[in-house]
């Protein structure tokens, strides 16, 4: 059994014209010890998934699921004072952007605290002493002197050290984080990677890594799952991925690294942005920016099996070729 499974989750949010689906139908499963990285650009949902499992989403959000169960416990039917002992616990998160997330008016040395005072029920000399050792884990220096400090004292690079010792503080069986290098320069984001996936394998936790570079997810990743607009368009691991993408979408985003780049002049890109509500497509959702489209990905699209990366499309590739793709005449093209 996975350590967690998620089945066509959807989050949708009320607006002013009716709800808009920030998540639609998004299946995902991450096991003991495996690190999966969901891809996509902004706007994918890759973020609010995540933050819907944790129960960290406004009033504005409906989440439905059919399955939405964490170590063999279903969460659909846990009350709200259940949640409340496996979040922050269990299941850790390391949010985007350590200086808005750390609060400017409190310690490192009391934020860190306060989850093991909450979760683990230590007195003031047990939090300092497990404070210490989770700095030291982390590896920021003269870690004694730190507790003390405001995150206004921080640089970027220990304040997300300082984020990652407050998801490990109650040793947590699954491990969340969200774009973890983002606004760091590319040292300390090396460590930065370098660290979670050390201390991935130290404590045999599952981590889930949200992250818009693809560098990142061949670097670290075993398993991959990539997002557009809210839904999942395939599901590889890494190697495959990299090796034979199946959905357009994964394709133009592994043909955008410049380190592909065959010839010199300007990269690759996707043309268009991500649908939102009001210009969100009836068919296939990359429709609209997909150079293989044909009219009936304006009505429909089509889940495939696992000999396609259960890619989301009517023309899965496959060796970078659309399969089962209509002559030019007959598509209109």
């Amino acid at each position: 059994m996975a350590l967690l499974e998620i089945e066509n989750l959807t989050v949708a949010f009320a607006t002013s014209v009716g709800p808009f689906k920030a998540v639609d139908n998004v299946s995902l499963t991450c096991d003991r010890g495996e690190i999966l990285s969901i891809v996509g650009e902004s706007g994918s949902g890759k973020s609010v998934a995540m933050l819907a499992l944790m129960g960290l989403l406004p009033w504005t959000a409906t989440v439905t699921a059919d399955t939405l169960r964490f170590d063999g416990k279903d969460m659909l039917t846990m009350s709200a004072q259940q949640k409340r002992t496996i979040i922050g616990k269990d299941i850790a998160m390391i949010f985007q952007e350590p200086m808005s997330s750390l609060n400017p008016c409190f310690t490192v040395g009391f934020q860190i605290g306060e989850s093991l005072r909450i979760h683990m029920g230590m007195n003031r000399a047990q939090r300092r002493e497990r404070s210490i050792e989770l700095l030291n884990l982390v590896g920021i220096p003269a870690p004694e002197k730190r507790l003390s400090l405001f995150p206004h004292q921080l640089s970027g690079g220990m304040s997300q050290r300082v984020m990652i010792a407050m998801a490990l503080a109650c040793d947590p069986k699954l491990l969340i984080a969200d774009e973890p290098t983002t606004a760091l320069d590319v040292t300390i984001q090396a460590q930065i990677l370098d660290l979670l996936v050390d201390l991935q394998k130290r404590h045999g936790m599952g981590l889930i890594l949200i992250t818009h570079d693809m560098g990142v997810v061949a670097e670290t990743a075993e398993r991959v799952q990539v997002q557009y607009a809210g839904q999942k368009v395939e599901e590889q691991h890494v190697r495959e991925l990299f090796r034979d993408p199946h959905h357009p979408y994964t394709q133009a985003l592994l043909s955008a690294l410049p380190e592909r780049a065959t010839r010199r002049g300007r990269l690759p890109s996707i043309p268009g942005v991500v649908p939102g509500q009001y210009d969100r497509p009836s068919g296939c959702l990359f429709a609209p920016r997909c150079r293989y489209a044909t009219e009936r990905c304006d009505r429909e699209t089509e889940r495939q099996g696992a000999e396609f990366g259960f890619a989301l499309c009517n023309y899965p590739l496959k060796d970078g070729d659309p399969t089962g793709y209509p002559e030019k005449a007959e598509a209109g093209q």
